[in-house]
């Protein structure tokens, strides 16, 4: 198979017929399935609509929508079609769509909802491109003036007619027109990156880019027809298109869609998924709320909590030093999972084989919990620029505080300056109209510069230690990677974000936006009195000595001039929409830098008192 279209006619021939789902969404209270012979019907009758629309090979559509089965169907029956999709998060601003939708000249733009919608008809006077607009909603009448601005099409109008044109047409006559249209090194996407500085750049993604992705993964990570996966990243990364759509797609898998973030663990329970793919700040939350739960229980469940948790980890040291597990650890096991981590495993379904971490660090102590309870995770590493995937640790070859071997058909390589390169089918053609950038990009050789920093450990993993341009050098030449500061400091529970500071500076020192229920669990632990606002206990003198001597703790496995000698508390998390974190949740460390820049100062005054 050589495009996404094939891919698509191949495994719903493959399942027609079969009765199984290859979708699921929540529909008034409950999930329910949605066939392959309903998928084929629908995309091509929608690639038929886009058809008439008058959409060409090449041109480009905007999808603008959250996770839903219509986000699916668009970007089949484009890529079907002959288009290239270009998907953008759905938090976005008005004038960071309209420069997208720019940028890519697109022709059309599909939006889930009138919310959607209402920025498109906001922007409409500066859209240069856009000709159309397909709402999955059932919107309401445009009043005069705005359908006078941009042509907006009904979902459900776009399939009535795609319908009556597939009634006078040969079904298998018809996909194999479209199929003609497209080859394996044509544009599939444009996936403009969130970054966290600067203006975005938008990634031109083959078809044989990702479908090599995507076969590549299938050889070293065991999905298959009777996996189900919950998918609630969003689909317009490339992390969860690759991964949670076209992979879980190809195994002959059913992906159900969450609802949203907030009902992840609701969602958890009710499809009981075998796979899925997060970051890990959910499994940081995780963990957290664990232990959290067992903090209100009895001192008796507390201790029975801890014993299984050390059986856990002792089984897994066991395996990793020794190969095999003794008898005597085998059995006090299956006791803990009896008595400990089958009620937490039920909380995610009870039937989950294994989650995939990906999109940043996994710190080594949130990954080795998980794998002692009986819920393992893969962390993998990549860039949208490869298509995502480089790297992945496998279920048989883990190494925590890595992130895995290469993928087959993808080269890793790490320069003099300790810069990770790639190569392989998976590369990006470029930048979409930025010829500059691309060449800054891959080299002559077609190397990507990821600006990751990397080394390879002595069982030939990669260990990403930072980015390039966020290593620290301090005032005293030392450089430090604040990835692996930060890691060490979230080992505490307490601690839920951190951004490490130091550049240019004698010292480090950190912003901490600290778990609410552990900080005040802590404190009240420690004789301090809990019972403020927590913007008052983040400015209490006696809260920051008591934080920082228990944050020593954290770090004495950290070389002297990394650790955190200072620290500030932040009230208020950093979040996507308070413009601190991108869509993929990675913080923009130059907008943190500038809106705590008067903590910071404090933090670096009266420098006598730090030793």
């Amino acid at each position: 198979m050589q495009t996404i279209g094939e891919l698509f006619v191949e495994i719903t021939r493959r399942y027609m017929g079969s009765g199984r789902p290859a979708y699921m969404r929540k529909e008034q209270g409950s999930y329910i399935g949605i066939g392959y012979d309903r998928l084929h019907a629908d995309v091509l009758a929608y690639a038929l609509a886009l058809d008439e629309l008058g959409l060409e090979a090449g041109d480009r559509v905007g999808i603008l929508s959250e996770n839903r089965y219509e986000w699916v169907i668009t970007d089949f029956a484009v890529l079907l079609a002959g288009g290239v999709d270009v998907p953008m998060f759905p938090s976005l601003v008005e004038t960071q769509v309209a420069y997208i939708l720019n940028h890519s000249q697109s022709v059309l733009c599909a939006v889930s909802s009138s919310y959607q919608l209402r920025k498109l008809l906001n922007i409409a006077d500066r859209l240069e491109t856009l000709e159309g607009v397909i709402v999955f909603d059932d919107v309401p009448e445009l009043p005069e003036r705005l359908r006078d601005r941009i042509k907006v099409y009904r979902l459900r109008d776009v399939f009535a007619r795609g319908l009556e044109l597939q009634r006078s047409v040969s079904v298998q006559e018809t996909m194999q027109l479209f199929l003609n249209r497209t080859r394996g090194d044509d544009l599939c996407t444009i996936i403009y990156t969130s970054g966290t500085t600067g203006t975005p750049k938008g990634v031109m993604l083959t078809h044989r880019n990702i479908l090599s992705n995507v076969e590549a993964a299938r050889s070293v990570i065991a999905v298959d027809e009777r996996d189900v996966f919950l998918s609630y990243l969003p689909m317009c990364h490339s992390y969860e298109r690759t991964t949670g759509f076209y992979t879980a797609f190809a195994s002959g898998g059913t992906t159900a869609f969450a609802e949203s973030l907030e009902t992840v663990r609701t969602n958890l329970r009710e499809v009981r998924p075998t796979v899925m793919t997060s970051v890990p700040q959910l499994f940081e939350r995780m963990r957290n709320g664990i232990y959290a739960q067992v903090a209100q229980q009895s001192p008796l469940r507390r201790k029975i909590f801890e014993w299984a948790v050390a059986i856990g980890l002792r089984r897994l040291r066991e395996h990793e030093e020794q190969g095999r597990i003794s008898a005597a650890t085998a059995l006090c096991y299956r006791l803990a999972e009896r008595l400990v981590f089958r009620k937490i495993q039920q909380a995610v379904g009870g039937r989950l084989r294994f989650f995939v971490s990906g999109g940043g660090p996994l710190a080594p102590e949130i990954g080795r919990f998980f794998w002692a309870i009986g819920l393992p995770i893969i962390e993998g590493y990549g860039l949208t620029e490869a298509s995502p995937i480089l790297t992945v640790n496998r279920l048989d070859d883990n190494e925590f505080g890595t992130v895995g071997k290469p993928i087959p058909g993808v080269e890793i390589r790490i320069d003099d300056s300790g810069e990770i390169l790639a190569r392989g089918p998976n590369i990006m053609r470029g930048y979409w109209r930025d010829p500059e950038e691309t060449r800054a990009a891959i080299d002559a050789e077609g190397w990507l510069h990821t600006g990751d920093a990397g080394c390879w450990t002595a069982r030939g993993n990669l260990k990403i230690t930072d980015r390039i341009k966020n290593l620290i050098v301090t005032s005293g030449g030392k450089n430090v990677a604040p990835q692996v500061v930060e890691s060490a400091l979230k080992q505490w529970e307490v601690v839920a974000q951190v951004v490490v500071i130091g550049d240019g500076r004698p010292f480090c020192t950190a912003l901490i936006v600290p778990n609410e229920e552990a900080l005040r669990a802590f404190l009240r632990a420690q004789g301090i009195d809990a019972s403020a606002q927590l913007a008052e206990l983040c400015k209490d003198s006696r809260v920051l000595r008591a934080v920082m001597r228990e944050l020593k703790h954290y770090q004495r496995d950290l070389a002297k001039y990394e650790r955190v000698r200072r620290v500030a508390l932040l009230p208020e998390p950093l979040t996507i929409e308070n413009g601190l974190l991108t869509p993929t949740l990675k913080v923009k460390r130059k907008e943190v830098l500038a809106r705590f820049a008067d903590q910071i100062e404090r933090l670096y005054s009266n420098l006598s008192e730090s030793s």
